[in-house]
């Protein structure tokens, strides 16, 4: 019986030894399986980050021309707040307006070539002008000023977590001890896991017998976020402390709390998830997170809690309470001084009533970055990468020509009494010089995702392909000059079906032999498929095709008045070629791409190509000019200062179903479409729809007047404009114009020097056709 209880005793200390080496076993291989998880994630990507996509940096300087009324728009765009007092201009992302003087407080951001510390300026503009601006406590009146780019959108991963990276380096020193301070006071000391902590919640949870306390270290609760599910049970539990272990034994106290304040939960923005402190900063308060204040820290490190329960938006007071019992925590624990603990305390909650959504303010221009994106990128990339996109994107101009579509459409519609809304538009502006796109929009509904008229509105666009039939001619001097004799009558085209196609002027008025030049100022169609079908149709495509568009299209007859579809920004891209002089360069979007660290990834220089001699393109340009003066865009004048020198052209289709106009300054360049989704005629011709829509805006926003200057391969020549002939100055029917070098007739006069500048393009009085081409060609000497 004594050796029956001796070997009992022997079995179970041998049963208690392999039991132990067995749970020893088991929990050695828990922790090998969560130590290598906790490896390769912290040595792989560790999160998933949007690309955000940014405006060009709004800039000012003495003289610029600016609409205080778009103006703050574009602050409302960028989310800073408007303040009714001066006194109340305390933190970044805020301002004031008195009139039209504006005093921002603006926002911290990293420049290729600076760091723009956050500060006040003031802005004082006159007259729709900027006249002032300064840095405000400076006595330095700077020349140019400019505000951090608009986040105008992001890519998001596909579950839609967002988050702005941080360092403890960049994050205010104050964020890290609120937060132990708060959530876990021994994180410093402990390896992950607090026994004693764990044995006192055990302990008070029996007692009142639910889970009435937690002991979750920061480690842990990293741990539950970022490897583990939010199931509630005791092996989740007991997972979560191998992790904090794991991660305590392979990288140090600050890797794991910068990582934590990029991690955490805090909040939600439709079905977009707020994560870290980084974006946590500018989704509450507007503002960079190394501008926030001791309050505004302690709001974000409360709401850890629980971000729904305390939402300052939605429950103010539980927000407000749960702030000041952080307060007080941080005095208790001398972090806090009492008068600054005080100062807190007494300060209001001071989040933004508009949050910055998700949504892209501007999802039409949006579009065509990604479009452009996705020709380098594959969109993984643009959904994990968290990549900076930094585009040419000009939130005024994009402005002014949303506002410019929904007023005008809706007094077209008014004063035509056609019915309200169903009208659309598209718009595309780009830089002339270097065709970066400025603004693009959509449709009358500029914040909607809805069909993309810019991008995706295939349409005809009659009259617009004329400039290629011209400048097909004027490229081959020796047969076509400006003053070159072509017939305005009806011709008659065979075509297959044995119906011949007849192609007639808009007001069924013919005018015989003209000029070459009055048939493309007055849209004459009859002259111009004479023209287009002496040239040959396979060199007008061709023309077409060094202009910029890329598609192989069957030519016929009739597209020599522009029976082809494009869209308006496949005419941005035409015309671009012309407002260059010549010179041929892609549309672009997108000026560089940035690295999570801030390097530059890629940049996106200007790439130009020479199509064209500059002669020809000058010429076809002068004529463009002499369109608005006094050809079928003359009424453009009652909204644009002659001054500028635009170059554009109308267009208009069968039955007035589009209504088309693009033009060009000396810096900018415009395409509008205006027309009907159901393809129904809207009774717009070219100047009475598109081009309203083009002058509203284009009236609005920075431009500088176009001057033409002759090439070198240009000359200017007196002539009889009714014969073609030489003349000479004085002479009855004599008018200066300019000609390819050796096109002009011979023993022309040649006007140069003084003389010249003084007297040229003289006509008797009698004569009143062509009289402001007479007052360009003037101009050219001034």
């Amino acid at each position: 019986m004594q050796w029956t209880s001796k070997k009992s005793i022997r079995i179970l200390l041998i049963l208690i030894l392999l039991g132990g080496l067995g749970a020893g076993y088991g929990v050695y291989h828990q922790y090998s399986r969560f130590n290598r998880m906790v490896l390769e994630r912290f040595e792989g990507r560790l999160w998933e980050l949007p690309a955000r996509v940014y405006a060009r940096p709004m800039e000012f300087y003495p003289g610029l021309r600016l609409s205080p009324r778009i103006f703050e728009q574009a602050l409302a765009l960028m989310h800073y707040q408007k303040v009714e007092d001066l006194a109340d201009l305390d933190s970044p992302g805020k301002y004031f307006r008195k009139e039209s003087v504006f005093t921002l407080f603006r926002r911290f951001f990293e420049f290729e070539d600076e760091n723009q510390p956050s500060g006040k300026i003031h802005v004082k503009i006159h007259k729709n002008r900027v006249k002032s601006l300064h840095v405000v406590d400076s006595r330095i009146h700077s020349e140019i000023l400019r505000l951090a780019p608009a986040l105008i959108g992001s890519f998001y991963p596909r579950n839609n977590e967002d988050r702005v990276l941080l360092t403890l380096k960049t994050a205010p020193p104050l964020l890290p001890k609120c937060l132990v301070s708060v959530e876990d006071r021994t994180f410093y000391t402990h390896h992950g896991v607090e026994p004693l902590a764990i044995l006192r919640a055990l302990v008070v949870n029996i007692r009142k017998g639910y889970a009435a306390q937690g002991a979750s270290t920061l480690s842990q609760q990293l741990a539950k976020n970022f490897f583990l599910t939010r199931e509630k049970s005791f092996k989740r539990k007991l997972d979560e402390m191998f992790v904090a272990v794991a991660m305590e034994m392979n990288f140090n106290k600050d890797e794991i709390l910068e990582t934590y304040l990029n991690e955490v939960y805090l909040g939600q923005d439709g079905n977009r998830a707020i994560h870290g402190f980084g974006l946590a900063s500018s989704f509450y308060f507007g503002k960079d997170l190394r501008d926030l204040k001791a309050h505004e820290i302690a709001l974000l490190v409360g709401m850890l809690k629980g971000p729904s329960r305390y939402n300052p938006r939605q429950y103010p007071e539980k927000a407000l309470k749960r702030r000041n019992t952080v307060l007080t925590l941080l005095r208790d624990q001398g972090i806090l001084s009492p008068d600054m603990t005080e100062q807190a305390m007494a300060a209001p909650l001071g989040v933004i009533n508009k949050a910055s959504k998700g949504n892209s303010p501007f999802p039409a221009y949006l579009d065509l970055v990604k479009r452009q994106l996705l020709k380098e990128y594959p969109e993984s990339d643009l959904r994990s990468a968290g990549l900076s996109i930094f585009t040419t994107l000009d939130i005024q101009t994009q402005l002014a020509a949303e506002q410019a579509v929904v007023s005008e459409l809706k007094a077209i519609e008014v004063g035509r009494r056609l019915s309200p809304g169903k009208l659309e538009a598209g718009v595309v502006v780009t830089a002339t010089g270097s065709n970066e796109v400025l603004a693009l929009v959509g449709g009358r509904n500029a914040r909607a995702k809805n069909f993309n008229h810019s991008l995706n509105a295939k349409r005809p666009i009659g009259s617009l392909i004329k400039p290629a039939v011209f400048l097909t001619a004027l490229s081959d001097p020796k047969r076509y000059t400006l003053v070159t004799p072509i017939e305005d009558r009806p011709v008659s085209v065979p075509q297959p079906s044995g119906r011949p196609w007849i192609p007639r002027n808009y007001d069924r008025i013919y005018h015989g032999p003209i000029p070459l030049y009055l048939a493309l100022v007055h849209s004459y169609n009859a002259s111009t498929v004479r023209l287009g079908l002496d040239l040959g149709l396979p060199a007008v495509l061709e023309t077409l095709g060094k202009m910029g568009f890329q598609k192989k299209i069957p030519m016929y007859p009739a597209s020599l008045l522009g029976t082809m579809e494009m869209s308006p920004l496949e005419v941005a891209q035409i015309y671009q070629t012309l407002a260059s002089g010549g010179f041929y360069s892609p549309i672009r979007t997108i000026r560089s791409i940035h690295k999570t660290n801030g390097s530059i990834l890629q940049r996106y220089p200007l790439h130009i190509k020479q199509n064209f001699d500059a002669g020809p393109v000058y010429l076809l340009n002068r004529i463009l000019q002499t369109v608005v003066t006094e050809g079928t865009a003359a009424s453009l004048k009652h909204m644009i200062p002659r001054s500028w020198g635009i170059a554009g052209k109308t267009g208009t289709t069968n039955d007035l179903k589009d209504s088309w106009f693009a033009g060009f300054t000396g810096n900018q360049l415009a395409v509008a479409w205006v027309g009907r989704d159901d393809n129904k005629p809207c009774g717009l011709t070219g100047a009475t729809g598109a081009m309203r829509v083009w002058g509203r805006f284009m009236s609005e926003i920075p431009n500088t007047p176009l001057i033409l200057v002759p090439p070198d391969d240009v000359e200017i020549v007196v002539i009889n404009e009714k014969t073609g002939l030489p003349a000479h100055k004085g002479s009855r029917n004599a008018m200066a114009f300019p000609f390819i070098k050796g096109a002009a007739p011979e023993k022309g006069v040649h006007v140069s020097g003084e003389a010249g500048k003084r007297d040229h393009g003289v006509k008797t009085e009698d004569e009143n056709s062509g009289s402001q081409f007479i007052d360009w060609l003037k101009d050219l000497f001034k």
